[in-house]
């Protein structure tokens, strides 16, 4: 089982692995380290810590293909390198790696993540400044109480198809659907298409021979929907990018919703199975939030501190000659932002064991101009699916031993494959039977006292608590009983 990240962070940095283990034997060209291949695959938080104990805040690393850059291990680098806009540009075509023939542009698997597009991503200054304002306002667009009412309406048709079964897989039936069907909906897509998206998006982030066929086929959709739209716009995302006064081409439309759409959905997927794994596997982390000593907002910034679902950022350019982290950076050198090495840095973290789950701090957005603006909308979903999750399964608990558990891993994100879980079986929210409401008193003549009633007219239910909106009590208060049943 790979470790928790704090248990590598834990670990003493002057530890150099020895000859003939696996940090050694992922190097290429000029000895640096591979980003990809079963080694980074297997323990990509473990490869980082050999990382900073051999280089310091800074490392040089190889990417697939053996694409060289620097990724920045560093919490103060990397904050350093994101908010520097003038000094690191966020345009590839800055890259020098281009004119030198060190990647096929018409092959390489990295094209999808590192290749230039027209969007505020690979955008800086006034570019970046136009295209981003139109991404803003499109988000803005959304009542954040519609948006959680729409999540609500999918986790709970998600959970109906499993419920009765008192067993369930919830990457695959759960985490990593609920937020494809919330990202189509806002862009403007039917809820038929998110089976497909989530197929190809998996593929797109795993960096494999077929992640420019999933690429396409993403770019397809979109642009088959920028199409319907200009005819028939409506409330969403899609329909406010074509519309906003920055006037953007069909195309700069057509690559922010592939931003949106592949960058909402990996991080949000990856949040929620990494939260509900701690649930499953770690009875403090469990017990915090079923006492009362951490809300679960405050239980997904600490997975947000822990295991960012992005664990590696794609890139930035250097536009000069600088000094970064003790290392010599090149004008046109590329530099990956380490996300989750950042996170977990002693110069932040001091103790990586104790609970960070007050401060919102952390990388897991990056920073600077180029912070992520869907952050609020990946919470939402991620808090509100969870939440309904537990209220309804509260005794929900891993149904294998937590060692079988497995990731798979690629340069950008580590992904759980499976979370599976049992429950004691409950009927579809569909054909649950409403409570009876009591009957109202009998009429009576004015000034005569009501008779007393007889004890079996009293209500089936006894009356919601003052103040509680919701039907059922919260999760973390039905958990509590359960366990104090124990």
């Amino acid at each position: 089982m790979t470790l928790p990240a704090h248990e590598h962070a834990a670990q003493d940095p002057g530890l150099v692995p020895p000859p003939g283990c696996p940090a050694h034997a992922a190097t290429g060209p000029g000895g640096a380290a591979r980003l990809y291949g079963p080694a980074a695959e297997t323990d990509p938080m473990g490869l980082y810590e050999e990382l900073r104990a051999v280089h310091g805040p800074v490392a040089p690393v190889l990417l697939d293909g053996d694409v060289r850059a620097w990724l920045v291990l560093g919490y103060n680098e990397n904050r350093d390198v994101a908010t520097r806009a003038t000094q690191f540009s966020r345009d590839p075509r800055v890259w020098h790696g281009w004119s030198t023939g060190e990647i096929d542009p018409a092959t390489s698997p990295l094209m999808p993540m590192i290749g230039w597009r027209p969007d505020c991503v690979c955008a800086d200054g006034e570019e970046h400044q136009r295209l981003r304002s139109a991404v803003t306002a499109s988000l803005d667009q959304f009542d954040h109480r519609g948006i959680r009412r729409r999540i609500n309406r999918f986790a709970h048709e998600l959970i109906d198809t499993f419920c009765e079964a008192g067993e369930a897989e919830l990457v695959d039936r759960f985490t990593e659907h609920l937020p494809m069907l919330t990202l189509i909906h806002l862009l403007g897509m039917s809820d038929e298409e998110a089976p497909k998206l989530v197929e190809a998006a998996r593929d797109l982030f795993k960096a494999t021979a077929t992640s420019l066929a999933s690429n396409a086929f993403v770019v397809g959709s979109l642009e088959h929907l920028v199409q319907e739209k200009r005819v028939k716009p409506g409330m969403d995302i899609a329909s406010a990018l074509l519309s906003h006064p920055a006037g953007l081409t069909d195309e700069e439309v057509v690559h922010h919703l592939r931003l949106i759409l592949l960058a909402g959905y990996e991080t949000t997927a990856n949040l929620m199975s990494n939260v509900l794994r701690m649930v499953v596997t770690d009875p403090r982390f469990r017990g915090s939030l079923a006492g009362g000593q951490m809300t679960l907002p405050e239980a997904v910034e600490q997975v947000l501190w822990d295991e960012p679902p992005l664990m590696v950022c794609p890139s930035r350019y250097a536009n000069g000659d600088t000094t970064l982290g003790g290392q010599r950076i090149m004008a046109g050198d590329m530099l990956l932002l380490g996300l989750a090495a950042g996170n977990m840095d002693r110069a932040v973290r001091p103790d990586p064991a104790a609970p960070v789950h007050h401060n919102r701090a952390h990388l897991s957005f990056s920073a600077g101009s180029h912070e992520c603006p869907g952050q609020d909308v990946g919470r939402i979903i991620a808090d509100t699916g969870i939440d309904i999750l537990l209220t309804r399964l509260p005794d929900i608990v891993l149904s294998v031993p937590e060692e079988q558990l497995s990731w798979r891993s690629s340069t950008w994100a580590r992904h759980l494959t499976a979370l599976p879980v049992s429950f004691a079986p409950r009927a579809p929210r569909g054909r649950q039977s409403e409570a009876p409401l009591p009957a109202a008193p009998a009429p009576h003549a004015a000034g005569v006292p009501a008779p007393a009633a007889a004890p079996e007219a009293a209500p089936a239910v006894a009356a919601r608590p003052a103040g509680r909106p919701e039907a059922w009590p919260s999760w973390w208060g039905r958990l509590l009983r359960l366990l104090r049943l124990r």
